[in-house]
């Protein structure tokens, strides 16, 4: 018997948040997987080395989307808005940032991103930026003095920092510093799989003390068996960060870049999003998620694996939502 096959509804009657999603918002596919998926909410990627002004074009755009599909999507703010949107059978997007680079060097733009309904910031990505250090950056010096307001501005407005593609001292530094839980939403344990982008079980320890959460990422590459990894791959993943942090501390981050064609690629992993490098070659033309959960619409696999594996119905559906709603109301309110 296989996993999808196990006969059960837990997966309908939780909520189901992805906490990174980073699909081409373009692709009318990505919409019909998330509504095929009954996926109740995803932190939606709407920025990751934009300035002030894209950010802002971007943001207009996602204010067209959300009339245009006004059937099956919903802008979340809050919590209550997520626990909405699982009540009227639609999605709620949560805007994120990868990258803290769309407020330059103003820390008051970001009162006025929390008030358009940004809600989850990355404070770095990848590499070095005005508030700290990213994972591949050659050094972390950790968080600069702007980045120490950054962390306290972000407290003071209720938006949820993000630590997943953040240097190891920045990491540290952030959660060290902040007054609200912090969260990892898309990342897996360094010890589980040697990676940069993994991380440490010092900061997993100390983002789960002090109340965060950790998104188990299911991008193929964090895996141990790389674009070959299954549906059990990712499993595995969740369950070595339940094992490090404990079943109240993990939640889903698929890092789905469903319909994102290979430029995509190419422009992520460029130095701060201008000069190319080499990194992206080495990925497939049509880049997929393991095997059993390609796309949001067959995320339910999830669910059924946990089951499978012995977990409760209650712990099931902590793991699938349960943990980030948690999360969300203590840092956002509602």
């Amino acid at each position: 018997m296989t996993a999808r096959n196990i006969e059960t509804d837990i997966y309908g009657r939780s909520v189901v948040f992805d906490g990174l999603n980073v699909s081409n918002w373009d692709s009318p596919e990505v919409y019909r997987s998330l509504d095929a998926g009954r996926v109740t909410g995803i932190n939606a990627t709407i920025a990751i080395w934009e300035g002030f002004a894209q950010t802002m074009d971007n943001l207009a755009a996602w204010v067209h989307r959300f009339e245009t599909r006004a059937d099956t999507l919903v802008q979340a703010r809050s919590a209550g808005d997520i626990l909405q949107a699982k009540e009227q059978g639609k999605t709620g997007v949560v805007l994120g940032w990868q990258n803290a680079s769309p407020i330059e060097n103003d820390l008051d733009r970001l009162a006025l991103f929390h008030a358009l309904g940004v809600r989850i910031v990355q404070i770095t990505y990848n590499e070095r930026n005005l508030v700290g250090n990213g994972c591949y950056e050659r050094s972390d010096d950790g968080l600069s003095m702007f980045g120490q307001d950054v962390v306290r501005e972000m407290n003071r407005l209720g938006m949820l920092i993000d630590l997943s593609h953040v240097g190891d001292r920045t990491t540290l530094e952030a959660a060290e510093l902040s007054d609200q839980p912090v969260a990892c939403t898309h990342a897996n344990a360094r010890a589980f799989f040697e990676h940069p982008r993994n991380k440490t079980d010092e900061a997993l320890r100390l983002i789960a003390e002090r109340g965060g959460v950790i998104g188990a990422n299911a991008f193929p590459p964090f895996l141990r068996n790389g674009f070959d990894s299954t549906m059990q791959d990712y499993a595995d993943a969740i369950e070595d960060l339940i094992e490090r942090v404990g079943i109240d501390h993990v939640g889903i981050g698929t890092d789905y870049t469903q319909a994102q064609p290979k430029a995509f690629f190419d422009w992520i992993f460029s130095q701060q999003g201008t000069k190319r490098r080499d990194v992206s070659d080495g990925y497939p033309e049509n880049l997929l998620h393991p095997k059993g959960m390609e796309t949001p619409d067959s995320l339910d696999s999830v669910a059924a694996e946990l089951l499978l594996r012995g977990y409760s119905e209650a712990d099931a559906a902590k793991l699938l939502g349960g943990n980030w709603l948690r999360l969300f109301g203590q840092v956002w309110g509602g």
